[in-house]
């Protein structure tokens, strides 16, 4: 997998998820936000980062059991455990939130390794705790339920669906108050500086209607707002490169 470049990353720092979706958009992309995701902590919730998944199948009885968590190579701790800076652990729980995909001491773990944020279509549980590891975790639900009893841990780093979007390894993700985009990691760099110039103009935009403008002309923006908005940013530019 290729590495990505920082300025990337930093890029998609500065924008939206709602203007990323809307650049995926124009790239013919329709399915790429994570619907019904809300952060535990709206405090912690913005972050960008690369996809670690993990996928669970419907539990059974006669293989979960609490002694699997004895094992090592459970694919649900030996996952945590390959979690590198920067990533993000994905759960596709098959947006079943009635029992918990992990709790407070295992995002504990994610945070000290240097995740950039936990993601789940299932649920947590000791969610007061959870909500102030230092990341963000974004979750479908809230349960006090043990993952054993409806999920079982199968595989990491394969394609999976979270929330109904599919999510590949290394897929770049990013968070908001709004929720979380995917963006596809071929994708990254072709999305990033168009967002935000979209931001600047749209900054622009919010200035001319609070101050009174209608929407025909503005936004979208016609020629003249266009060009208005050109001398605009050419004159920011000679003042910050004055200052």
């Amino acid at each position: 997998m290729s590495t990505l470049d920082p300025i990337v990353l930093d890029l998609l720092k500065r924008a939206s998820t709602a203007t990323i979706q809307s650049q995926l958009f124009k790239l013919g992309l329709r399915n790429t936000f994570l619907f019904g995701l809300r952060p535990l902590n709206p405090d912690c919730a913005c972050f960008v980062g690369e996809a670690f998944t993990l996928r669970y199948v419907p539990a059974r009885e006669d293989l979960d059991v609490l002694d699997v968590f004895n094992d090592p190579s459970h694919p649900q701790r030996y996952a945590i455990e390959q979690v590198q800076p920067g990533q993000v652990l994905v759960s596709d729980c098959r947006g079943d939130a009635r029992a918990a995909s992990g709790g407070e001491i295992l995002i504990t773990r994610l945070a000290k390794r240097g995740a950039a944020a936990v993601i789940t279509d299932g649920s947590v549980r000791d969610s007061r705790g959870a909500a102030q590891c230092g990341i963000p975790v974004y979750t479908a639900g809230i349960s006090a339920t043990i993952n054993l009893a409806l999920h079982h841990a199968v595989d990491f780093q394969i394609p999976i669906g979270c929330a109904g979007v599919s999510v590949y390894p290394g897929d770049i993700l990013v968070g908001d108050h709004d929720g979380i985009v995917v963006i596809p990691r071929h994708l990254a760099e072709k999305v990033a500086e168009p967002a935000v110039e979209q931001e600047r103009l749209e900054r622009f935009i919010k200035t001319k209607i609070e101050a009174g403008a209608a929407l025909p002309g503005t936004y979208p923006p016609n020629d003249a707002t266009m060009s208005e908005y050109e001398e605009h940013s050419a004159r920011e530019s000679l003042r910050d490169y004055a200052s």
